[in-house]
This record gives C-alpha cells, structure tokens and sequence, in this order.
C-alpha cells in the first residue's frame, strides 16, 4: 500500500504499528511538520489506508507495509521492502525510526503462561533488537530511534509485570543503543507513555469509568493521557533541531504517580 506525492520532503519517519492508538497520533503529528511516513499494520489494512490517507491530505508521501513484529525471520525481507519503497521515493535511506508496536498483558506472575511470556518478549524487546538491527544500514547517519516504552516500567501495578519487565529492558536497551550507534550520529531515547484513552488493552482506560477514575486520580494533572498528547511529544522529541538528546527516558504521562 503505497502512495506518492510530489512535494519532496527532507525526512522520512517509519513507524511500526502506526494504522491506530499512539502510532497514527505519532505519524499525523510527525507529517504536520513535514515529515513523510511510513507505517506498519499487522491485521486492520483499511485503518492503515486511512492513516495514508490523513498523511496525505496533509501534503506528506506515506506507505503502509504490513509486519508482525512478532516474527523475526520476516525483518530481512521486510528491509528489502523499505529498501524498494525508498528508492520509489528517490532516497537511498530514512530518517526515523519509532518502535511502536505492542500488544497488553494483564496476567499475575504467578499465573503468566510461558508462552504468554515468550509472546510479550518477542513483541516488545526482541523486536526492537533485531528489527532495529535489520533496518539500521537503511537508517540515515545522524538519524533518530525512538523506542516506546510505558509507565508500568517505573511504577509496578500487579497483573502487569511481564509486559512492565519487557518495557525495562527496552530502556537498558535504548542506552545501549544510543552508545552504539553514536559513532554515526544516532539519536536513540525512550519514550514511556503514562495510562492512555485508546483501544489497547481492550479500551480499558477509555472504556472502563472505574479505570479511568483511578488513573485520574493518581496523576497530577487529573485525567488519563490522550492519543495527542504522546504524537506531540514524540514529534517534540524528534524535531530536527532538536538533537542534543539521546540515550534518555522521557515520561509522557501528566505526572502519574508523582
């Protein structure tokens, strides 16, 4: 699913999981200041259409290509198509690069199945390893990678220390990166998005008013994050003048558990 507009542009974002929830927030903010974008989707090909779309009418190039980041043996092939996207695009390589792609958990330790654990670490650190790995001779020297990460990392809620454990050795890990890749010039942070109004989790925080109350009621500024509030600081973070930052958690979560 690809669509071309003539209007060049400067940079190029690819956005994993960006047909819904934070990363079509991510892909709309990134395009309003003039980024072109390429996102992943795994199941909904039509919400991933309309992400295009949105990018479009916006004056921006976009792409969908599908991945399931779950499946490590497809992250070659899929450079290669990233490689072919770019070179429709007349650039050899891109700029940006969000690890965005995630499932939930809410499982007890004591109860949490071993595939259920191979699944979250599959999707949430070994992804981020070796697609990071697969798409970096693509990746622009003096780029950026914004890995995402979550709130259940610093503050522990029970049922969520599976996922939670997963999302803390992304953050180990993005240092890692960040020392790494500077020799190129790479920016690698970490974002951890508080409790968000989306459909992840089933909805729960948008959906459940119980839920939603006690998020409020432990985070300072009084209500569950919105889908907005994580693009704008993912677009904040990685604007190109922006790029004194690297091997950094950043919290995007209105100040939960303070």
């Amino acid at each position: 699913m690809t669509a071309s507009n003539p209007t060049p542009s400067n940079r190029i974002a690819l956005i994993t999981g960006g047909s819904r929830g934070l990363g079509r927030s991510m892909a709309l903010h990134l395009a309003r200041t003039g980024v072109d974008i390429v996102i992943t989707w795994q199941n909904n090909k039509a919400a991933a259409r309309a992400v295009v779309a949105e990018v479009e009418a916006l004056g921006r190039r976009a792409a969908a290509l599908r991945l399931d980041v779950a499946d490590s043996a497809a992250f070659k092939p899929f450079a290669g198509q990233v490689a072919e996207l770019l070179r429709g695009w007349q650039r050899e390589r891109f700029d940006i690069l969000v690890n965005n792609a995630g499932t939930s958990l809410h499982v007890p330790l004591m109860e949490v199945t071993e595939a259920q654990f191979d699944a979250i670490v599959a999707v949430h650190f070994k992804a981020v390893v070796f697609l990071t790995q697969a798409l970096a001779p693509l990746l622009d020297d003096g780029g950026r990678i914004l890995n995402i990460s979550s709130g259940l990392a610093r503050v522990s809620l029970p049922g969520s220390g599976v996922y939670g454990a997963a999302k803390g050795a992304v953050e180990v890990l993005t240092r890692y990166q960040a020392r790494e890749l500077a020799a190129r010039g790479i920016r690698v942070n970490v974002l951890a998005p508080g409790a968000v109004q989306t459909d992840f989790s089933g909805g729960m925080v948008r959906d459940n008013p119980e839920v939603n109350r006690m998020v409020s009621s432990m985070t300072a500024l009084g209500r569950p994050g919105l889908p907005d509030d994580i693009g704008a600081a993912a677009a904040a973070l990685l604007a190109e003048d922006n790029g004194w930052v690297t091997g950094q958690r950043i919290e995007v979560s209105g100040g939960m558990v303070l």
